[in-house]
């Protein structure tokens, strides 16, 4: 029965010393750093649209001859 009492004894000093690490996160884990609003993909699909659509704005301003 001694083993069983010290097998518990070390499960609780782990689990204990589990409970006081609690919240004590380092500053230096924490990501920092490059905040954007959008992502990279969202915004490269926005300047792919705005940008082909003023292309496409062009070449049919083009072909039709100036006249809206």
């Amino acid at each position: 029965m001694t083993t069983s009492r010290r097998l518990a004894d070390r499960k609780v000093e782990r689990f204990e010393k589990n409970i006081t690490k609690r919240g004590a996160v380092p500053e230096t884990t924490t990501k920092k750093g490059n905040d954007y609003p959008v992502g990279p993909v969202l915004l490269g699909f926005f300047i792919f649209v705005v940008i082909g659509s003023s292309l496409f704005q062009i070449i049919r301003t083009a072909t039709s001859g100036g006249m809206a």
